[in-house]
């Protein structure tokens, strides 16, 4: 339906294109806000006649800058438009391969909601446990979980993926850069035929703007992947954006220990107003509610009264209309919003 649809495209956090002018602090995006991306952005200066020619086809030379960096195979590896487009090549290529009723998606909510978008799009069924029926299972896993922030440690993952050699196992690793837990990593992935790893550059380089995301698996299941690619699905900038900034291997976030005890301080101090209940995480977001209020009207206040932008997260499934999501941005915007939620429940 239209009203799905909408829901699909524009349910997402950071809505700053609808705040233009007010917001002080951004706390709905789960990307770093503080990360100096002036050497990127005089490189792209210097180059933007890149933006007269097409783009390579496929994005081979940065599937090989980063094959080259990860130690893996190029038929490893598939570069794409964010790690969205990656979530719905992979939907349509169990669609293609198992058939709409020889196998379902296992999708334990609350999660990214793209997971349960893509393959409802492609006419496959969504569940929310596993079945005992025999058929064919895809397990959608989002590690670090979005929006909770909860991360279930790699070797736990891998002993599942042993286990359940038919199980198909996606794993989006989107925030691993923002967790000092230990993640799987892309050689573990490829040397398994049922291990699908989702990576985003977008968040690693916080350059949201810039679509960038890639897949590593096994190489037929990669074989898979690129058969199913629109050609120039990666545009020339972000091509250029992703060469460079691996060329550099530099850290976007200059002290991630000290991120994340902040993250871990803005988690205790909201914790402490009487009328929020907050989970506890192990990544720089967290999920939230408020007692007898929505996360909407908490949310206007802080825009209106404050500039602040949070993330309304009750369109997550399995959440309720009080769940809102916040990331921490640094001791003083993170002291501004905590008080600014003490202003709101106060007056309310």
């Amino acid at each position: 339906s239209l009203i799905r649809q909408t829901a699909m495209i524009y349910g997402h956090g950071d809505d700053l294109y609808r705040y233009k002018g007010l917001v002080r602090a951004n706390f709905s995006s789960n990307i770093y806000q503080r990360a100096d991306l002036g050497e990127l952005k005089r490189h792209l200066a210097d180059n933007l006649d890149i933006i007269c020619n097409y783009p390579e086809p496929a994005p081979l030379s940065l599937e090989k800058a980063l094959a080259d960096r990860l130690g893996i195979g190029t038929d490893n590896v598939i570069v794409t438009n964010g790690a969205t487009e990656a979530i719905y090549l992979l939907a349509q290529n169990c669609m293609r391969k198992y058939g709409a009723g020889d196998f379902y998606n296992v999708i334990r909510q609350p999660t990214f909601s793209e997971y349960a978008d893509a393959c409802r799009a492609c006419g496959s069924q969504v569940v929310r446990e596993k079945l005992t029926d025999g058929r064919q299972t895809v397990r959608w896993l989002c590690n670090p979980n979005n929006p909770t922030g909860g991360v279930v440690p790699a070797a736990e993952l891998l002993q599942a993926a042993d286990t359940e050699p038919d199980c198909l196992f996606i794993i989006d690793q989107s925030y691993e850069c923002y967790t000092t837990e230990p993640m799987i990593n892309d050689k573990e992935a490829a040397c398994r035929n049922n291990v699908i790893l989702l990576h985003s550059m977008t968040k690693r380089f916080c350059i949201p703007g810039l679509r960038l995301g890639y897949a590593t698996a096994c190489s037929r299941t990669i074989s898979e992947l690129k058969s199913l690619r629109h050609p120039w699905s990666v545009n020339a900038p972000a091509i250029e954006a992703g060469l460079f900034l691996l060329d550099r291997n530099t850290g976007i976030i200059p002290d991630l220990g000290e991120y994340l005890a902040e993250a871990q301080r803005l988690y205790h101090t909201l914790a402490s107003i009487d009328g929020i209940d907050v989970c506890p995480t192990l990544t720089n977001f967290m999920l939230a509610s408020i007692n007898g209020h929505t996360a909407a009207e908490l949310k206007d206040f802080l825009i209106t009264r404050h500039g602040l932008l949070i993330r309304d997260a009750s369109n997550f499934s399995g959440l309720t209309p009080s769940h809102f999501r916040v990331a921490a941005q640094g001791k003083t915007a993170d002291d501004m919003l905590v008080e600014a939620i003490k202003d709101f429940c106060r007056l309310h």
